[in-house]
């Protein structure tokens, strides 16, 4: 049966960017597709509903999702009932999923860059208190502090230079791991990669290499 996997990009991204990843997970073995959505103009209701849609077509056979950072966060919100949804397994990249400190200062600096968060801002600044729904939810963290969210304020513990690793840990996930990699590189790390491809089919990361870091949910 043919598994088909979603990719979701994150804010202020487009589908060109998971170029890469796309490519690496059909050589997996998975039938892809990149769901393009305007990250700051698109309201939340708009876009669930065109991934919705866009799930419902691939069906009947598994349709996982696999978002970077604000798109995890829709990822998820997107399953969080099963409706008349086909079977599916998450992955987030790098994800807020407890809400963005970097997302937040970059709200406070004022109204006029307020507003480039878009219609997804409460989701980004505050995220889950746990994942409640019912997919499997692994995470890929990473741990290279490298990025513009570092730049406008400090991020506590370790981080990827704009999601700090605590920030996207929340009961009820069945997998995370920590790579080295920054918040950009894991949409281009053959490692996340395989990681990712590893999740969608068994629930688990699977064998880490010894430069890896597992953190238990």
């Amino acid at each position: 049966m043919t598994e088909h996997v979603i990719l979701l990009h994150g804010l202020w991204m487009r589908g060109f960017a998971l170029g890469l990843l796309h490519r690496r997970l059909m050589e997996e073995g998975f039938r892809v597709h990149r769901f393009d959505y305007m990250s700051v103009a698109a309201t939340q209701e708009h876009i669930l509903r065109r991934l919705h849609a866009d799930m419902l077509d691939y069906a009947p056979g598994p349709v996982h999702l696999v978002g970077h950072s604000l798109g995890g966060l829709l990822a998820l919100r997107a399953c969080l009932e099963t409706k008349d949804l086909p079977s599916g397994r998450v992955v987030c990249l790098g994800s807020p999923l407890k809400g963005s400190a970097a997302a937040r200062a970059f709200a406070g600096l004022g109204r006029g860059v307020e507003v480039l968060l878009g219609h997804n801002r409460e989701l980004l600044e505050l995220g889950l208190e746990a994942w409640k729904g019912p997919r499997e939810v692994g995470v890929i963290a990473g741990c290279m502090p490298i990025g513009l969210g570092a730049m406008l304020s400090p991020i506590s513990g370790e981080h990827d230079g704009t999601v700090a690793v605590e920030e996207t840990l929340v009961p009820g996930l069945a997998g995370h791991c920590v790579v080295e990699t920054s918040h950009t590189g894991l949409l281009f790390s053959a490692e996340v990669a395989r990681l990712t491809a590893n999740f969608l089919r068994e629930g688990g990361f699977g064998p880490l290499s010894p430069a890896e870091l597992v953190k238990k949910p």
